[in-house]
C-alpha cells in the first residue's frame, strides 16, 4: 500500500473541520500581512530597553520555527537573576484586526504530526514575531532572582528589544547537560554560551527542587513523535523529556507564576490557567492501592508525587502506564477568569496557587491576551479587556485546546497506523497496558 491510498494531509484537515477548526486564513489577513512586511525598523527608545548585547539563547524542538522565548541568567549577590524574553506578538497584532480575529476563534495552534496548523500565519509566529536567532526582536522580559533554595525574588517585567545569539535544541543541550554527549557546534564554540547554559541549568534545578518541595507532580511521560520525510512516515520514536527541557519547562513555570502574581497586584482582572483538585482523586486513591500503596483521602499532590516516584524506581518498565493513568484521572486543565480580590483555584499539578499561560504568544490566545493585560500595566493605561470579554475568551481557549488535543490524538493514531502497516505479521516485544472489550492495548518495547 502506498501512502497515496491514505492521504494523512487530508484527513488532518477534515479533523480541524469536524472539531470546530477553521484551517484557512481569512481574505484580510493576506492585506494586514503586506502592511506588516513593509513596516518601518523596531521602534527605539519609549521606554524599551535595549538589551541586544547579551548572550541571549533559545531552546526548543528540532522543529519548531516559532520560537516564543528566549533566556539569559547571570550570577547576582541573592542568586542567579534570571530573564525571559516573550516574543511581543501584540505589537504586530492589534485587536480586532483580520489576524487577531482568527486568532481569538481559533485559539492555539495546532501539531498534527503532519502538518501544523498554526494559529497566527507562519510569516508572523516563524519570522516577523519569533525570536529567530541574529534578529532584532520587540519582547516583554520576566525578570526574576532564584535563590540557591529555589525562592523566587527581585521580580520585574518590561519591554525591551533582544537578539537570539543562539537558536538550540532540546536534543542536543539536554544530553550535553547530562554529560552523555558532546557539545553541540554552537555550544563548544563558545565559552562564554557554555557558562551560561550551566548557569541557567544550575537555576532551573534550584527551581525545580522548590517545586517539588510545594509538591509538583513529577510525571515523566514517554510519547511517541512521528518521524516524517517530504511529508512521508517513516517511523515513530520515543519521545522523553531531558534535562534542558526540563530547564525550559522550570523557566516558563516560575515566569507564568511572575506574571500572575503582577498582574493580581495591579488589580486588574486577568485569565489563569487552572487545574482543580482532582474530582476522581478516590480512583486515584485506589490505583495506588493496588500497588500497595496509601494515599491520603483528600487530594494531597505531594504524596501522589511520592508515590509515582516510588513506582518509576520500583518497576521503571510499567512506570509510563501508572503516570498515563494518573494524567487522566486527574482531569485536564482549563482557563478562568481571575479577579483580584477572587480566590482562584490553582494549579494542582504544579502545586501553584498562581498562574497563568504568558510565554506562548505565537502558539496560543491566551497568553497574547496576558501580554496586551500586562503591557496596559506597564504604559499605567486602560485595560484591553472587560470582564464578561476574558470569561468568554477563557472559555473559548478552553473548549478549542479540548478540541485540538482530540485532533492530536487522532491522528497520532493514524499517523502510527500508516508507520507500523508495512510490519504487518512481525513479532513484537510489549508491554500489555490495558485490556477492554474493545481489544488489548499494548505498548511495543
Amino acid at each position: 500500500m502506498s501512502d497515496t491510498e491514505f492521504d494523512l494531509f487530508a484527513s488532518a484537515r477534515q479533523e480541524m473541520i469536524d472539531e470546530g477548526f477553521h484551517p484557512d486564513f481569512p481574505l484580510g489577513v493576506q492585506e494586514q500581512l503586506k502592511i506588516l512586511q513593509s513596516r518601518a525598523a523596531l521602534p527605539a527608545g519609549g521606554g524599551l530597553r535595549d538589551l541586544r548585547s547579551l548572550l541571549w539563547s533559545s531552546i526548543d524542538n528540532d522543529s519548531s520555527r516559532d520560537l516564543d522565548q528566549a533566556e539569559f541568567a547571570e550570577r547576582v549577590s541573592g542568586g542567579i537573576r534570571v530573564m525571559i524574553a516573550i516574543a511581543d506578538v501584540d505589537s504586530d497584532v492589534t485587536i480586532g484586526s483580520p489576524i487577531d480575529q482568527h486568532a481569538s476563534e481559533e485559539t492555539t495552534s495546532v501539531y498534527t504530526g503532519i502538518k501544523t496548523f498554526p494559529m497566527l500565519p507562519e510569516l508572523l509566529s516563524t519570522d516577523i514575531t519569533s525570536l529567530n536567532e541574529a534578529a532584532d526582536r520587540l519582547a516583554v522580559v520576566i525578570e526574576m532572582v532564584v535563590g540557591g533554595d529555589g525562592a523566587i525574588s527581585s521580580t520585574g517585567i518590561y519591554r525591551a528589544l533582544v537578539r537570539n545569539q543562539a537558536q538550540l535544541t532540546y536534543s542536543a543541550v539536554g544530553s550535553w547537560l547530562e554529560g552523555s554527549s558532546a557539545a553541540p557546534a554552537k555550544v563548544a564554540a563558545s565559552a562564554a554560551l557554555q557558562a551560561q547554559l550551566k548557569l541557567q541549568d544550575e537555576a532551573a534545578q534550584s527551581l525545580l527542587d522548590e517545586r517539588y518541595r510545594l509538591g509538583a507532580l513529577n510525571i515523566d511521560r514517554v510519547e511517541a513523535e512521528a518521524v516524517i520525510t517530504d511529508g512521508q512516515v517513516q517511523g515513530i520514536n520515543a519521545h522523553k523529556k531531558n534535562r534542558a527541557s526540563d530547564l525550559i519547562e522550570n523557566f516558563m513555570v516560575a515566569a507564568n507564576g511572575v506574571m500572575a502574581r503582577k498582574l493580581t497586584e495591579a488589580g486588574v482582572c486577568s485569565i489563569r490557567r487552572v487545574v482543580r483538585t482532582p474530582e476522581r482523586w478516590p480512583r486515584i486513591v485506589e490505583l495506588a492501592a493496588r500497588y500497595g500503596e496509601s494515599l491520603p483521602i483528600q487530594p494531597d499532590s505531594g504524596a501522589l508525587n511520592a508515590f509515582l516516584q516510588k513506582r518509576k524506581a520500583a518497576d521503571a518498565v510499567h512506570y509510563a502506564d501508572v503516570s498515563l493513568a494518573v494524567v487522566k484521572l486527574k482531569g485536564p486543565g482549563e482557563y478562568v477568569l481571575s479577579r483580584p480580590d477572587g480566590d482562584q483555584p490553582g494549579h494542582f499539578a504544579l502545586a501553584a496557587h498562581d498562574y497563568t499561560h504568558s510565554t506562548a504568544p505565537n502558539r496560543r490566545f491566551a497568553d497574547t491576551v496576558t501580554q496586551r493585560l500586562i503591557k496596559a500595566v506597564l504604559s499605567q493605561s486602560q485595560p484591553p479587556y472587560s470582564d464578561p470579554q476574558l470569561d468568554s475568551i477563557a472559555r473559548n481557549c478552553t473548549l478549542k485546546e479540548d478540541a485540538a488535543r482530540k485532533v492530536e490524538r487522532v491522528m497520532n493514531k493514524r499517523i502510527a497506523a500508516v508507520a507500523l502497516r508495512s510490519q504487518i505479521g512481525q513479532t513484537f516485544m510489549a508491554v500489555v497496558t490495558g485490556v477492554t472489550p474493545k481489544g488489548v492495548f499494548v505498548r511495543v518495547a
